[in-house]
């Protein structure tokens, strides 16, 4: 309101908030309203409406802790968020609630932050955990004596440029179209690169930096998706060139023009300019979204965005994260995800088992949002010493795709969501293999195994284990009827042709099922593994032979010996400490190493690592 008196020249802002205090909203809501009363100095009011009655939903689970540059008090230092006087003896994990535009990735964490423990004798102490007491790239203080405390730290890796785009032909997104980001100038991009030490704490470091060599390989790439036109693009502060695909059946048929859509058409000359190409200005870290207009070519009206199969066509120039294609026949892609330390143990051990194993070449994709520093620098390590390549891929779950809060179905779902964008657009096929499992056959077999027209294969669950038979929940009831017949698949290893599954629309198919669904919080209750079998009446599943996955849950241990890969599956009738159940199943003549052997060679890799720097 106007206020004469105290400020002749303006407006006098007063803020008013309405929260509820039992809520995860007014976590949110507290850190800000303080920033307004204590940085900005405004005057604030605060009514809290708490609901009239309690429901068993409203429990608040989390601590929450906001972190703002203006609330810095000395010149140059960290902007930290601290957490005090956490419980005893509850296992937390730590979540970052970042703007959608920016890339964080984990920098420094000696603990396992899926799994953090505190007890009334050490605290959250780092002491307990560490091999050493070094500092961690300036963010521990140097101490002489006991701490209780842990620290973790984040950068921002990239900033996010995202958008929509809008067919003006059709008025209709483009979806299918492939999207390429490069360096204004052909400079390219260095991202900075850490030596990181077993303990977590980065040992040394490059800052990022232009290279003075051009290079054609583009920075990021995605596809246009059909929910309003989604593209996303890794990007940072600069001057950047969006082109549509060369060689893509988009650069065949497609331009960029200018002008804007109202009600579905282009506004503005008849005749707009058309361009291959658009400038974007990444100039702040507010995040950028633009909208993209396109115009098919005349005679292209009704031409589709991939090329007929057997027709001739040209890859889409694409690229990984480091500026290297991966179109290369003779190499096996293989994806998988981890988070806490037990799980990147086994990870390690699934990728050593899947490298001994195979007569071809292997490359790893590796999700990177929830992988620990520690274990991207040992992998890294790992993989030369035993001939294997490991490549690290994000994504960033869109704000319009409902989302999840529970941090195990946040991974099932990036397991199975994005994979037409999660890859660059040159991998024409990846494999998924869970964490957890060891593979004891060629991965050879299943990467030139016919699909016979299917986006994707799964293996089939089994039921020859008769003891568990009355919890196989997909023989009856709401499955049994929405199945009619087909089989339930388990998701711990499929192959996905990912040129048939991005030309199907496959990756659209499953969000719109995803977002359908999710609406009920009961559904999806195995997001990754219901998601794809509820849509195979919509998007075929081929079902790959039953030796591709021996889970002693629900196979025989008969069918044992005829098996090429073995998952370690949660038991329905009771439960065992996963590394206890790891070496009693992986043990014995079927095997040529047991995973006792397999993790000691892990950790020899490891040693060697740590004792380089």
């Amino acid at each position: 309101d106007d206020d004469d008196d105290d400020d002749s020249n303006g407006l006098r802002v007063t803020v008013s908030a309405i929260v509820d205090p039992i809520s995860e909203s007014a976590q949110r809501a507290a850190s800000l309203l303080r920033v307004i009363r204590d940085v900005l100095h405004l005057p604030l009011k605060l009514v809290f409406a708490p609901k009239p009655l309690m429901e068993a939903d409203d429990k608040i689970s989390s601590y929450y802790r906001f972190v703002s540059g203006m609330e810095m008090n000395t010149k140059n230092s960290a902007v930290m968020a601290t957490f005090s006087n956490l419980p005893t003896n509850h296992l937390l994990t730590l979540k970052l609630d970042v703007p959608e535009s920016w890339n964080f990735q984990q920098t420094l964490a000696i603990q396992d932050t899926d799994n953090l423990r505190c007890d009334v004798v050490s605290g959250c102490s780092d002491d307990d955990h560490s091999l050493s007491q070094e500092e961690g790239g300036g963010l521990i203080p140097k101490r002489h004596e006991r701490s209780y405390d842990t620290y973790v730290g984040y950068g921002l890796k990239n900033l996010l440029y995202f958008g929509q785009c809008v067919d003006a032909t059709t008025g209709s997104p483009p979806n299918g179209l492939q999207l390429n980001l490069y360096r204004n100038g052909g400079k390219h991009d260095n991202d900075g690169e850490m030596e990181v030490g077993a303990d977590g704490s980065i040992v040394s470091s490059s800052s990022s930096s232009l290279s003075e060599t051009t290079t054609t390989a583009a920075y990021s790439d995605t596809l246009v998706m059909k929910n309003g036109g989604y593209w996303q693009l890794r990007a940072n502060p600069g001057v950047w060139d969006l082109r549509i695909a060369e060689g893509s059946r988009g650069a065949e048929i497609m331009d960029f023009v200018d002008g804007r859509i109202q009600g579905g058409r282009l506004v503005g000359s008849a005749n707009p300019d058309r361009h291959q190409s658009k400038k974007l200005v990444v100039s702040d870290f507010l995040g950028k979204s633009d909208m993209l207009i396109t115009r098919r070519r005349p005679g292209y009206e009704k031409a589709t965005l991939f090329y007929e199969a057997g027709a001739s066509k040209a890859g889409g120039s694409s690229s990984s994260s480091d500026g290297d294609d991966d179109d290369d026949d003779d190499t096996i892609n293989v994806f998988s995800l981890a988070t806490g330390h037990l799980y990147e143990r086994f990870m390690k051990i699934m990728m050593l088992s899947v490298t001994k194993r195979s007569s071809m070449k292997v490359k790893f994709w590796l999700f990177e949002n929830f992988l620990s520093p520690s274990f991207k620098a040992t992998a890294k390590h790992m993989a030369k010493e035993i001939g294997c390549e490991v490549e690290f891929v994000t994504y960033k779950w869109p704000e319009w795709l409902r989302g999840q809060k529970e941090k195990q179905r946040i991974i099932w779902g990036y397991k199975i969501l994005f994979l037409d964008v999660l890859f660059p657009l040159g991998v024409k096929k990846i494999i998924y293999v869970d964490a957890d499992q060891v593979v004891r056959g060629d991965l050879k077999e299943l990467w030139d195994m016919d699909l016979q027209g299917a986006p994707y294969g799964y293996t089939p669950m089994c039921s020859s284990r008769e003891s568990t038979l009355g919890y196989a929940f997909w023989t009856q009831g709401f499955w049994a009827s929405h199945l009619a017949g087909k089989p339930y698949h388990i998701s711990a290893l499929y192959v996905v042709d990912l040129e048939k599954f991005r030309k199907d629309l496959v990756g659209d198919q499953l969000r719109s099922v995803y977002q359908q669904l999710s609406a009920d919080p009961n559904s999806l209750a195995n997001l990754d593994q219901d998601l794809p079998n509820y849509a195979q009446h919509q998007v075929p599943i081929f079902s790959l032979p039953q030796e591709w996955l021996w889970c002693e849950s629900w196979c025989s241990d008969e069918s044992k010996a005829a098996s090429k890969t073995i998952d370690l599956c949660n038991n329905p009738l009771h439960k065992e400490p996963k590394i206890q159940m790891a070496k009693r199943v992986i043990s014995g003549s079927l095997f040529q190493e047991s995973w006792d052997e397999l993790d000691a060679e892990v950790a020899a890799y490891e040693e060697a690592y740590n004792n380089r720097i």
